[in-house]
């Protein structure tokens, strides 16, 4: 008979098996889910995938579209410029409540709960007559996102605690497929449907579906628990170290934060502005747009292998130190010879933007318990996208008021050398437990 997630749950936390602060049982198998039986196993890992492929389609599926929704709803640049800036101001607002919210009801319910306002606001959205009803249905889809962007570390320190480099790369690699997927097909699949937008932003929310029927029954093994354990295990979470960590007088999490944040904002930067860049250089315009797809698509083989590499690692700071180089190179590429060496600079900066994976599996390293890496993952998510807010928009200001790209590229060119250097403080061996 094949286990339910409520087990491997128990095993994984000690105890109850629906709360994140619990302490580890003494003898304790390392990995709870690579003990579990074969079923159980195939529905954790499908789970993580599902909902990392997930995480991306409602912010990219938009852009190629954007330009038929705001005339479609009479939506004003200035909207427009907050739909674009409302992911990373949502992903740090919202995201700071599942923690909290998962001490209380557990990481699985609440994954669980977001992938439901994914796919309402997804399935809501292509509805809206008006540019409130859209802001409002993108505001749902994004508060689902950001619970998952929070607590997707956690399931994986939770579940695969002896496995966290290879499910941070399964899950980053299925985040980057949802990504570039959404921006690649979305178009060809409007033009399949005679243009309706709506069509084509609504069909993103069948993966969503998909994915509350494979968390669904985690979240119901995960309740079937005693009340006896449930009543032992509220004390232990709500005294466990996780809870009772000072965050914000920690090193460690304000450097992740902070190294979150700068390449958070190389990332966006990429996505708007670079194959503006190329265009006026005099790169065609589809050559262009392949350029991006080539760099984003970097993102896909080495979002798996990179966070097996620095799981084996003590210390992060090499591959921070190859990241930030690759990204340096990119930007003078850019800057002295941006049509020649295109396809080189592309490359160069699709390498550069899987500092994202290795973030997230320094998250999970850098602290001891579910707990702990919840309050991290919050904390240097929540501190990471609102420095990442300004960036984009910074440097189309700079574009504007210089009429070229040079004093944008110097710009990214120091964060990217601050980025260096506080990742080289965020990659040692330290945990947020320690007070380091």
């Amino acid at each position: 008979m094949a286990e339910d997630p409520a087990t491997i749950d128990r095993r994984a936390e000690g105890g109850n098996p629906d709360r994140v602060g619990t302490h580890a049982a003494p003898g304790a198998s390392p990995g709870a889910a690579a003990s579990a039986s074969p079923w159980a196993r195939r529905l954790l890992v499908a789970g993580v995938v599902l909902a990392a492929f997930n995480l991306r389609p409602a912010i990219t599926a938009l852009g190629p579209l954007l330009a038929e929704v705001r005339e479609a709803l009479a939506m004003n640049g200035t909207v427009a410029g907050l739909l674009t800036s409302a992911p990373a101001l949502c992903f740090a607002v919202f995201g700071g409540a599942a923690p909290r919210l998962a001490r209380r009801w557990g990481p699985a319910t609440v994954v669980l709960a977001g992938m439901a306002a994914l796919t309402a606001g997804l399935a809501l959205r292509p509805l809206a007559g008006g540019t409130a009803w859209f802001l409002a249905s993108s505001a749902l889809a994004l508060a689902g996102i950001a619970a998952g962007n929070v607590l997707m570390p956690v399931v994986v320190k939770r579940w695969f605690p002896d496995r966290i480099g290879p499910m941070t790369g399964l899950y980053s690699m299925a985040l980057s497929v949802g990504t570039a997927a959404a921006a690649a097909l979305t178009v060809p699949a409007v033009r399949a449907l005679d243009g309706d937008w709506r069509l084509g932003l609504g069909m993103w929310a069948l993966p969503g579906a998909l994915a509350l029927l494979v968390w669904a029954p985690v979240v119901r093994g995960a309740r079937a628990r005693t009340a006896a354990s449930a009543e032992a295990d509220a004390g232990a979470g709500e005294g466990g170290p996780g809870p009772g960590i000072r965050i914000t007088r920690s090193v460690t999490a304000w450097s992740l934060g902070v190294f979150f944040g700068f390449q958070a904002t190389a990332a966006y930067v990429v996505m708007g502005w670079l194959p503006q860049i190329f265009r006026d250089a005099g790169v065609p315009a589809p050559t262009a747009g392949l350029l991006l797809a080539v760099t984003m698509g970097m993102s896909i083989p080495l979002s798996y292998v990179l966070p097996r590499i620095a799981a084996r690692l003590g210390h992060q700071g090499p591959l921070v130190a190859v990241l930030a180089c690759c990204g340096l190179g990119g930007y003078a590429g850019l800057w002295f010879a941006p049509a020649q060496g295109a396809w080189a600079w592309a490359l160069l900066l699709g390498v550069s933007n899987c500092a994202f994976p290795l973030v997230l599996t320094m998250i999970g390293m850098r602290a001891r318990t579910g707990a702990g890496v919840a309050k991290l993952s919050a904390f240097a998510q929540g501190t990471g996208y609102l420095i990442a807010v300004p960036g984009p928009l910074l440097v189309g200001a700079l574009h504007q008021h210089t009429g070229g790209w040079h004093a944008p590229l110097a710009l990214m060119a120091a964060l990217m050398t601050a980025q260096l250097t506080v990742g080289l403080v965020a990659g040692r061996d330290r945990c947020v437990e320690d007070g380091g």
